[in-house]
């Protein structure tokens, strides 16, 4: 046995979904720090901003862990409805934040963090694992329904109801989204102090082509959060 898997031998083992983002990204570290030996879960949905992915694998090899990396694959441009799924339909651009707070917004995905969830937990029941990390929260967002906390109570019971913990009382599964009650600003100095390198993360909805290069829209609901919870980071 290596020195580095003698060295997680003794750890809880965790799933940890990751995006790319800095949310998901911030929630990796903070496992990590947690002391979890963590497992990394990401999709190619057929993603209009599937650039994401790159940078989860430049987070990971930084890490040293981008071997435990699990990448499903999954068609969600089959279901539509979504911006982020059907290049027909444009993703908002230049919202206020009071704006992304009135309504669920076109770039939401139907059941996204539904069928997430469940492909983590059922990867997680194979390798008899318990916790599962996502960073999702309420602050900051673009109003997207699976980011609540009834909800992310709902899917776990749900997910203990459906996998075969249900008949074994010491195991069980536990959502953690510590990011829960977060804003954007105190996401990023929660990852500062862990050491998270946001140059490594990606944000941006709607990627653009700028000199032979993929570049931020600057535009989005997630570029303009992004923007915002710096700029609020760097006044403090």
């Amino acid at each position: 046995m290596g020195k580095k898997a003698e060295k997680a031998a003794g750890k809880p083992k965790a799933v940890v979904l990751c995006s790319g983002g800095l949310d998901s990204t911030t929630v990796l570290y903070h496992a990590i720090h947690e002391g979890f030996d963590v497992y990394p879960v990401s999709f190619n949905y057929k993603q209009r901003h599937v650039v994401e992915l790159a940078f989860v694998q430049r987070t990971l090899e930084k890490l040293g862990i981008v071997d435990k990396w699990t990448v499903f694959n999954l068609d969600f441009s089959q279901i539509g409805a979504s911006a982020l799924t059907d290049t027909s339909l444009p993703v908002p651009q230049g919202r206020s934040t009071a704006e992304m707070e009135k309504s669920i917004p076109i770039s939401y995905v139907p059941l996204r963090n539904t069928i997430f969830l469940t492909y983590a937990a059922a990867l997680a029941e194979s390798k008899g694992i318990q916790d599962i990390f996502i960073g999702v929260n309420v602050l900051d967002y673009s109003g997207y329904p699976d980011c609540r906390p009834k909800y992310i109570e709902s899917i776990e019971q749900t997910l203990n109801l459906g996998s075969k913990y249900i008949d074994d009382p010491a195991r069980k599964f536990k959502i953690h989204v510590p990011l829960i009650n977060k804003t954007k600003a105190q996401i990023i100095e929660m990852g500062k102090a862990l050491g998270v390198d946001y140059d490594l993360t990606w944000s941006c909805y709607n990627p653009r082509i700028a000199g032979g290069k993929i570049e931020p829209c600057g535009a989005c609901d997630s570029c303009i959060l992004r923007s915002k919870g710096f700029g609020e980071a760097r006044e403090k």
